[in-house]
């Protein structure tokens, strides 16, 4: 049983939808890619994703141990590489709250990031440069 959908909506655009909530994700064709440039493109989504994912398994670690990681924010930049054309690298800065962590704690969410499971599911070949900034 499928948990998405997938629409082509024409244009270089499509809508994906989310069987068990309804929330629809739209995607367009970047600009510099014959698209409009209006919203995530597929790729964009890749690095989202990656993002989010690590996120929410620092997150699940964070609970487990009474850390409190409100507030945590990340920047996202992709690079493309072509011929083929595909992401070369997802460069990823996140911003820790402002409260004092200790090593262990540092240790513990840097691993859940680096292993959460859409880290592990990247090619090899795309490069993830993870940065934490700690107040």
């Amino acid at each position: 049983m499928s948990s998405m959908t997938l629409t082509y909506s024409g244009q270089l655009r499509t809508q994906g939808t989310h069987l068990a909530s309804g929330n629809t994700v739209v995607t367009d064709a970047p600009l510099d890619n014959n698209g409009r440039g209006e919203a995530y493109s597929p790729t964009d989504l890749v690095c989202s994703a990656l993002g989010s994912c690590m996120m929410t398994i620092m997150g699940i670690v964070a609970e487990r141990n009474a850390i409190d990681l409100t507030g945590m924010t990340m920047a996202i930049t992709k690079k493309m590489a072509a011929d083929p054309r595909r992401i070369s690298e997802i460069v990823l800065e996140v911003q820790m709250p402002a409260r004092t962590f200790t090593n262990k704690e540092k240790a513990m969410l840097e691993n859940a990031a680096h292993t959460c499971p859409v880290a592990l599911s990247l090619h090899p070949e795309i490069n993830q440069v993870v940065t934490f900034q700690y107040a």
